[in-house]
Order: C-alpha cells, then sequence, then structure tokens
C-alpha cells in the first residue's frame, strides 16, 4: 500500500546503511519524492528517487537546499535526519576536536535541517521530522561520551520541538537503533557481533529495514497521534 502517496520527503546520511535503507522504503511506499543527501555518490533505481550532495555541517548550505526543495517540489513533508558519525575515545584520552566534529554532525545538523525545514511545513500545517538518536543516547556507553551526548541532545531536542509545533500539526519523533547489522558492524570480530547478541533478548542483531519501517510509520498517517516519542528498535536491548 502506498502509505505516502504525494509526499515530499528528505533523507540525509542516505548513501549507505540506515539512511539508504530509509530512502527505499519511503519510496517505495509512494512518496512522490525523496531528496537523498550525502556527501557521498550513490544511485538507486527507484524513479521518485534524487540525490544531492549536502554537507550537513554547513548551515547556508542547507538553507539554500531547502529553498531549492521548496522551491522544486512546493513543500516538504517529511524530514529524516538522519546523518551521523562516531568519533570513539575514552574521555581522558578524547580530544576536543573529537567532540566537536561529533556535535557538528550529529546534533547541529539536525537544528540547522529541522529550523530550515519547518518554514515550508508550517506553511502547509503539516509535517513529520524524525530524528535519529540510538540507544547509546538513552543509556550511555563507555568510550562514547561524544556520541552519547550527541544523541541524548537529539531526544531532547525532538521532545522541545514536539511541544511547541503540535499546534501546527507538525510532528517530531526520535528512533534509537541498537545494535543494527551494517558494512560497519561487519568489520568487527564474529566474537564480539556474537557478544553483541547474546546480551539482546530477541537474540539477534537487527536490520536496517527494521528501522526503515519505524520511520515508515513516523512519516506516514498511521502514527499521525504519535509525537515527542523515542522508539527504541533494539530487540529489547533496553529492557
Amino acid at each position: 500500500m502506498n502509505r505516502l502517496e504525494g509526499k515530499i520527503a528528505v533523507v540525509t546520511g542516505s548513501a549507505r546503511g540506515i539512511g539508504r535503507a530509509i530512502v527505499e522504503k519511503l519510496a517505495a511506499h509512494g512518496a512522490k519524492m525523496v531528496v537523498s543527501c550525502d556527501m557521498g555518490e550513490t544511485s538507486y533505481e527507484q524513479k521518485n528517487v534524487i540525490h544531492k550532495i549536502l554537507n550537513v555541517t554547513d548551515r547556508e548550505a542547507i538553507k539554500t537546499f531547502v529553498d531549492e526543495v521548496e522551491k522544486e517540489y512546493g513543500k516538504i513533508d517529511i524530514l529524516v535526519n538522519n546523518a551521523g558519525i562516531t568519533r570513539d575515545n575514552l574521555l581522558l584520552r578524547m580530544s576536543k576536536e573529537e567532540w566537536d566534529i561529533i556535535m557538528k554532525v550529529n546534533l547541529d545538523s539536525v537544528f540547522n535541517l529541522t529550523k530550515a525545514a519547518i518554514k515550508p511545513m508550517m506553511k502547509a500545517r503539516t509535517g513529520s521530522i524524525i530524528n535519529m538518536a540510538s540507544v547509546v543516547g538513552v543509556k550511555g556507553n563507555a568510550g562514547q561520551a561524544n556520541y552519547a551526548a550527541s544523541k541524548a541532545g537529539v531526544i531532547g531536542f525532538s521532545k522541545s520541538v514536539a511541544l511547541e509545533l503540535g499546534s501546527r500539526n507538525i510532528r517530531c519523533n526520535a528512533v534509537a537503533p541498537g545494535f543494527i547489522e551494517t558494512e560497519m558492524t561487519a568489520k568487527l570480530s564474529p566474537e564480539v557481533v556474537q557478544g553483541w547478541r547474546d546480551a539482546i533478548p530477541l537474540k539477534r542483531g537487527g536490520q536496517t529495514t527494521d528501522v526503515a519501517n519505524t520511520c515508515l510509520f513516523l512519516a506516514s498517517d498511521l502514527s499521525s497521534y504519535v509525537t515527542g516519542q523515542v522508539i527504541n528498535v533494539d530487540g529489547g536491548m533496553l529492557t
């Protein structure tokens, strides 16, 4: 069923992994146009996907990009802030550069893109904003103080936006993935991966489509009464 027929969606960090799965899911469910934004080159089979190079740390580039999307397609119905990176280190060894770049990519970009995208959403009095958090932003993790802080910030930001914009029929939710098996986790040793799986109640890692399915729910009218929430996609990890 085309849950998103006629919708215009923007997805960041979409060249691979979770972001790519989200783009493919939204496109498959009939979004009129899914604008994939990433610094990496990529292509998609679906005709309703267009890929644009966007540096999510560049505030002026973001403003220009949102203006161009609105001018070309008339609106933005869905924004998925998925772009994110890691720079893991123990706090005693963590450099200011490792802290700053995580905040710029993982948190500042969410602020800048959301602030720009809510303008066309407010005009239309409708919209769904989906921000990618992490279970690490909920519970913390040793060696990831910068990443955990950025994702906790995404959660607090999402709840605040939901409170501010609910009266305009704009919803904002966060998705917190747990251990999702991607190209990145494929580089880990089998012992480490199995250790993760053993600690999860469902005894398996998640797939990128598990996260994409949750985003589809939040992007569509199926979740029309859901806002300000953090949905853990973690196999029960935080239970």
